[in-house]
């Protein structure tokens, strides 16, 4: 098995620092979320999006869909952000997996390794990606 969880990858922790990111809806920067079969080998080191063992199938497009941004929050002492749900219509795709990746920035840089548990498909029919809500204990992206 070539996914072992979902994590946020170790170069975008420090890019954060560095000011390469920007979550603003308006004005940020263009994320994207693209699938990948389970024979991908991502670890917390992974670094940038890559074509290797990324889906293809029907109404798939390499580079994967483009997310819409909630703009950046906090509550307590944990900030944090997310994306709406996400949807490859009238596909057929198997994917174990995806990566979120900033499609703005130089290098196309990793954010997010998601893991679905295991191979999820859509025939012909709806292959949506659902987040979760975008607070302090659920947000996908929180920095407490």
């Amino acid at each position: 098995m070539a996914f072992s969880g979902n994590f946020m990858c170790t170069s975008f922790k420090k890019e954060l620092l560095e000011g390469v990111h920007n979550f603003l809806n308006s004005g940020g920067d263009t994320f994207k979320i693209a699938l990948y079969t389970n024979s991908a080998s991502f670890t917390a080191a992974t670094t940038a999006y890559t074509t290797t063992n990324e889906v293809t199938g029907t109404n798939y497009t390499a580079g994967g869909n483009t997310l819409t941004r909630v703009d950046p929050a906090s509550s307590g002492t944990t900030a944090f952000t997310d994306f709406a749900d996400t949807t490859w219509a009238s596909s057929t795709i198997t994917a174990r997996g995806a990566i979120i990746y900033n499609d703005t920035a130089a290098g196309n840089p990793a954010v997010v390794i998601l893991d679905f548990g295991s191979d999820k498909t859509s025939t012909n029919g709806d292959f949506k990606v659902v987040f979760p809500a975008a607070d302090a204990s659920n947000a996908i992206i929180r920095i407490a």
